[in-house]
């Protein structure tokens, strides 16, 4: 018989205390008989030298543990924004989730982001409000909080006695406690009209189970999260939480007699460099010297499996519905493929794209090459670092969420490659966006076309965020079906050559929201024996020969280059709103009109993604320490003047 599993994810702002709390479960489990401390970097899940040092998580990491008949995989991730495309990956494997609260800070940044994302994926989650022994700690502000400003409906399950200090216990209600009944019944009843019915006919005919039963249904619907409270370090209230996530959130055995299906969330390389996928599976079973589909990257022969068991990784020669595993074997792997079948969430992007790049350069000029080597590593496992070779400068770029993200490469390529690297000045990722329609065309055996084909490109602009299409509108018989056999091949194939070119545009920036139309297509046919005119098209033909025509409909088009913007909301004590609001113009912020609500206000404002570490460095003297910025991607705006050039590229 199979046993349940839940794969549970721990997510939190930076320093709420998750890892430790990670560290605490496992404890509570049996799976470790010494809680590690983050500082003195000996915890379970952060065991890269680099984690240990810095006290943050950095990579996603997968420990096992077992709660009475439910096997639990831990995936702990980071707290620190600059990873959070690490986050995002893990996001697509988890059965539910904890979303882990500062006592004392209560709702920070991260937090906001991180519940709006669990709650359009519709991952159940329960909170812990940690740190209740600290300083400060106030667990009713925290509730009151989540309410207010996530917009939570919330149903705290614990009570703590002597909150602030190290003595603070916490204390489940007991299910027929009536003050725990008459909250369940509050919030419970604004979506369950036959519960209403019954507490207004009778309240005594409504049981504590009928109540804890509705409150796991809702919960599972995500639509009503319970609140813990603790201490990870005390380990005050991390029982309650633990029979929390059995009794509340899904736990399944899987369908194990289903096709294999599964999905990729990381990848590592092992001691001789071979690629390690870890891999969720949601149905079936994979068998070593399984051959298996890898989304669009082909296939592949797992080798080897490990599973996460008791804290370990264990060999074994299959791995089943309901289970994480690391596969061996699969050469072509990326992160966001699917294994077999494609079940489950599907992957999309939930954050926003990294906006900014900084040059890496080699301290030894003879080291270029390996650096190139170990950034593409790097970049499997993390495919937003975005490696860029501009070979007419020589350089190689990487793109960065932020400063603390480029000291942990700056670290690993040193640590894991033995390379010393120095980056030039962090600077914005921009776009360019076409400004008019722009159309050119090369004629089969004109002078300027060295190729056999004629091709005629149009680049419309379209609105903004859409991204690029590629439209197809000539006659199918001018399309050398002899080469991509079918006119759904050659669109693709054309589509791929469009996108190609436009990772660079007038001013080296990726050209985007732009419609591409091939508008006249004909390709070269031998007119002899012998051929007098030329040898009969290849697909070389149109694939160099889109990049010159394309390039020549955007010099007509024009472009704009556009920069990465963020969208500011601060709370701010009202009186410093007259501080604050020339700041923010200073900042080049376009600003709206504050709200005024009591003490404190609200000001929204949309400002270059490069000033808002400005705006964080002077919010406190602005705000006398009190004010909170949430900073989010806003999209891109475009520029005046002078345009800022990557690397300006001849038509």
């Amino acid at each position: 018989m199979h046993r349940r599993t839940l794969n549970l994810g721990i997510l939190a702002h930076v320093d709420a205390g998750k890892t430790t709390l990670t560290e605490r479960l496992l404890y509570a489990a049996g799976v470790i008989g010494e809680i590690g401390r983050v500082d003195d970097g000996t915890t379970q899940t952060d065991s890269l030298a680099l984690e240990q040092q810095r006290g943050i998580t950095i990579k996603s990491a997968v420990v096992s543990f077992a709660i009475d008949d439910v096997v639990v995989n831990l995936i702990d991730t980071p707290g620190h924004p600059d990873f959070i495309a690490e986050v995002e990956r893990v996001l697509y494997v988890l059965d539910g989730a904890v979303l882990v609260v500062s006592a004392v800070e209560g709702v920070q940044p991260q937090t906001r982001i991180l519940m709006r994302t669990l709650q359009r994926l519709r991952i159940p989650s329960l909170v812990f409000v940690n740190k209740i022994d600290r300083i400060g700690a106030d667990f009713d502000r925290v509730l009151g909080d989540l309410s207010d400003r996530l917009a939570l409906s919330t149903v705290p399950m614990t009570r703590v006695a002597g909150q602030g200090t190290r003595a603070a216990v916490v204390t489940p209600y007991a299910d027929e406690e009536a003050i725990f009944q008459s909250r369940l019944v509050d919030v419970l009843a604004e979506r369950d009209d036959t519960l209403v019915a019954a507490y207004l006919r009778d309240e005594g005919s409504v049981s504590a189970r009928r109540l804890r039963d509705t409150l796991a249904t809702q919960t599972k619907q995500t639509v009503v999260h319970p609140v813990f409270c603790g201490s990870a370090i005390t380990g005050a209230g991390v029982d309650s939480l633990m029979d929390g996530l059995v009794q509340l959130l899904p736990t399944s055995a899987g369908d194990h007699a289903a096709p294999a299906s599964g999905a990729v969330f990381k990848i590592e390389r092992g001691p001789a460099g071979e690629q390690i996928a870890f891999v969720r599976m949601f149905s079936g079973a994979l068998h070593t010297r399984d051959r298996v589909q890898l989304g669009g990257n082909g296939d592949g022969k797992v080798t080897a499996i490990k599973v996460f068991d008791g804290g370990m990784t264990v060999q074994r020669s299959t791995v089943s519905a309901g289970e994480i595993a690391k596969l061996s074997g699969l050469r072509d792997v990326r992160i966001g493929d699917t294994i077999g079948e494609t079940v489950g969430r599907t992957p999309q992007r939930e954050f926003p794209p990294p906006t900014l790049e900084s040059v890496v350069a080699p301290v030894d000029p003879a080291e270029a090459q390996r650096l190139r080597v170990a950034l593409e590593q790097l970049a499997e496992q993390d495919p937003l670092i975005n490696v860029r070779q501009d070979d007419a400068r020589r350089e190689i770029s990487v793109s960065l969420y932020g400063e603390v993200q480029k000291e942990v490469i700056q670290a690993t390529l040193a640590s894991d490659y033995g390379i010393d690297v120095a980056f030039r000045e962090t600077t914005p990722i921009y776009v360019e966006r076409p400004i008019r329609t722009g159309e050119a065309v090369e004629v089969l055996h004109a002078e300027s076309n060295p190729f056999f084909a004629t091709i005629g490109l149009r680049v419309d602009p379209a609105p903004d965020d859409s991204g690029i299409a590629f439209r197809l509108a000539v006659d199918s018989r001018t399309v050398p079906l002899y080469v991509y056999k079918t006119l759904e091949s050659f669109t693709e194939h054309m589509d791929s050559y469009v996108r190609s070119t436009l990772h660079e545009g007038l001013f080296g920036w990726e050209v985007t929201d732009c419609v591409v139309t091939m508008t006249k297509c004909t390709y070269s046919v031998p007119d002899g024996p012998p051929s007098r005119r030329g040898p009969l098209s290849t697909a070389a033909d149109f694939r160099k020969l889109t990049p010159l025509v394309l390039r020549q409909a955007l010099v007509r088009a024009g472009t704009v280059v556009c920069e990465p913007t963020v969208r500011a909301r601060l709370e701010i004590p009202t009186e410093t709103i007259g501080a604050l609001m020339p700041a923010l113009i200073r900042l080049g912020g376009t600003v709206e009109t504050p709200s005024p609500q009591g003490r404190l206000a609200t000001i929204q404002a949309v400002l270059p993604v490069t000033r808002a570490d400005d705006l964080q460095r002077q919010l406190p003297e602005l705000t006398g320490g009190e004010g909170v910025l949430e900073v989010a991607f806003a999209g891109y705006a475009p520029l005046t003047g002078m345009m800022p050039a990557r690397s300006r590229v001849e038509p």
